[in-house]
């Protein structure tokens, strides 16, 4: 099944440009899946293909996600003690300022009171009136046009994707 699927598989792993180490980890991700579910699965080319392709979209997202937090951590870091030369420090802010700047109002607002009034994200989503379930959507959402907006104004490397 494997050998007369391997066409169709390499073009869900090429359509997703999916690195070539981390295709076979999906595969046999897949596969092992497949292995404890096989009673259950009525057409199994179908199958497999399909998990592929969900696992292929779960692969990126929890890249994007990764690179999230590492711009989450590095703000954190940056206003946390030991504190560099103030003028390092003065340089960081103004760019991270300006970046900000450039984000719509409700992400500034979310930023401001997470990092300069130290709200957790609960305390943030009352306070601008989310529901505590979908703050953490809107901050996700809020970290990805900050780090291509950090990306952009080349103050972050892309390539830590």
């Amino acid at each position: 099944m494997l050998e007369r699927l391997q066409p169709r598989v390499r073009g869900v792993f090429a359509r997703f440009k999916i690195p070539h180490q981390d295709a076979e980890d999906l595969l046999q991700q897949a596969l092992l899946t497949y292995l404890h579910k096989k009673d259950t699965i009525k057409d199994t080319e179908r199958w497999l293909l399909g998990t592929l392709r969900n696992r292929c979209l779960m692969y990126w997202r929890g890249r994007r996600r990764r690179l999230y937090r590492t711009v989450d951590t590095a703000i954190l870091e940056s206003v946390a003690e030991p504190r560099p030369p103030a003028q390092e420090i003065g340089d960081v802010y103004r760019d991270l300022e300006q970046v900000i700047n450039r984000l719509p109002d409700h992400c500034r607002t979310l930023l401001r009171l997470r990092y300069r009034l130290g709200c957790e994200a609960p305390e943030a989503a009352e306070r601008l009136g989310y529901s505590r379930k979908s703050i953490y959507k809107v901050m996700e959402r809020c970290f990805a046009r900050l780090t291509r907006n950090l990306v952009d104004a080349g103050l972050l490397d892309d390539r830590r994707r």
